[in-house]
């Protein structure tokens, strides 16, 4: 007996540190990509001038008398990020309420399979499928000469953030407690006014996470936007051809030297910045705004706390 008790803390220590290990092991990949990206990308920026560098309006690498300004592609990935939000998030909220709340189980088991395999489509496939038929239409629909543009770029990003606000939303809409939904019923609501009411705002913390990971692959997709944005290094418009952060580090890289190959790096560098910026300033809202629950029972009604008492007796 006393041999077993030995192997069991034997084994809780050997888990507990393998464990420690792991978490320890993110945390030093996480160091040493920002460690490799500041060496990497400070020099040029000194050499450019930060000014010059993140304001400047002309990114011509590799004429006669090379300009080395990013603001083109900041502004891009900021408008083409913010535009496959307002289309995205809008259309996979609904979705994931249909889901979680409307639908029959052979429809929404179906609805999620079909999700899960948009999750797993690699990004070029969807470069592929905007090329070919987001491109074409965009041209024929606002009579473009090339449909290669900024709002093809948005329309395919939009469609790639799917299925992460859906499942996210969904499993923060299901997560609600179901007494909310029944007090809410009890007292004369409708089913669409208990949704959006009751439910989507106590699950309000799990759909800003859903928006969050979507800001984050909108902000991080390369191959899909080279494909359907045009990948010119303009000013951004919305039917102009245009070429992200991660488009210009992409298209490049492979034929870079010297200067040039330090401003690709420090590119790099200004989105790795990016993201983790955006991350934190929403993790912040998130802890501040979201995380205390919408419906405690001190702040309810008299009616819905009446109700949601008896439902919870009736349970019990």
């Amino acid at each position: 007996m006393e041999k077993i008790k030995k192997t069991a803390r034997w084994m809780e220590r050997a888990m507990n540190l393998l464990f420690l290990v792991c978490g320890l092991l993110t945390i030093l990949f996480v160091v040493l990509i920002t460690i490799f990206l500041l060496i990497s990308g400070i020099p040029a920026i000194r050499d450019i001038g930060l000014g010059d560098f993140l304001f400047g309006k002309v990114w011509a690498s590799t004429s006669a008398k090379p300009s080395y300004g990013i603001l083109p592609f900041i502004l891009t990935s900021v408008y083409g990020t913010l535009g496959a939000i307002l289309i995205g998030v809008p259309i996979g909220l609904l979705c994931a309420i249909f889901l979680a709340k409307m639908s029959p189980k052979k429809v929404s088991s179906a609805v999620r399979n079909v999700v899960d395999l948009l999750a797993g489509i690699p990004s070029v496939v969807y470069g592929l499928v905007g090329m070919i038929i987001i491109v074409p239409c965009v041209r024929e629909i606002f009579h473009l000469p090339d449909g290669a543009n900024l709002f093809s770029a948005i329309l395919v990003l939009a469609v790639m953030i799917l299925p992460s606000v859906i499942s996210v939303s969904e499993t923060a809409i299901g997560a609600v407690p179901k007494e909310y939904e029944e007090a809410s019923l009890a007292l004369g609501a409708t089913k669409t006014e208990t949704v959006f009411k009751v439910v989507v705002p106590a699950a309000k913390s799990g759909i800003v996470t859903a928006v969050v990971l979507g800001i984050g692959r909108a902000v991080g997709e390369a191959m899909a936007v080279m494909m359907v944005a045009g990948n010119v290094a303009n000013m951004p418009k919305l039917f102009g051809s245009v070429r992200f952060l991660t488009t210009a580090v992409a298209s490049e890289m492979s034929y870079s030297s010297g200067l040039q190959r330090q401003a690709l790096f420090s590119i790099a560098l200004v989105l790795f910045l990016f993201i983790m910026a955006i991350n934190l300033i929403l993790n912040v809202v998130i802890k501040k705004r979201f995380e205390v629950p919408l419906l405690h029972e001190n702040t309810m009604p008299s009616g819905t706390k009446a109700n949601l008492s008896r439902t919870q007796k009736q349970r019990s």
